[in-house]
């Protein structure tokens, strides 16, 4: 984490103490756009992870609920590709 740190204070650090007239300004929106991706695709495979795991254990469990469970878990599973998506859609599209 400290070195994280440090690395982003030296790339800030230089237009912060820069002597002169007009600095030219950071253009921030491709990090942005990387962050939002990140973070939704992170979000996503951690859900479709929890959402596998939980249906196949309940499967283990009772191997005669599996019909029940296929198409509500295929559904949430499509509703979270679709926030990813949504994301990446967002960040490419919401930010000039």
């Amino acid at each position: 984490m400290k070195k994280l740190l440090l690395v982003v204070v030296s790339l800030f650090s230089a237009s912060a103490f820069a002597q002169g007239g007009v600095t030219e300004a950071v253009n921030l929106a491709p990090l942005a756009k990387a962050i939002c991706i990140s973070f939704a695709a992170i979000g996503a495979a951690m859900g479709q992870g929890r959402a596998a795991a939980t249906a196949l254990e309940g499967i283990a469990r009772n191997p005669s609920s599996s019909d029940k469970m296929f198409l509500p878990l295929i559904l949430a599973l499509a509703f979270m590709e679709a926030l990813a998506i949504l994301a990446f859609v967002v960040a490419f599209v919401g930010i000039a």
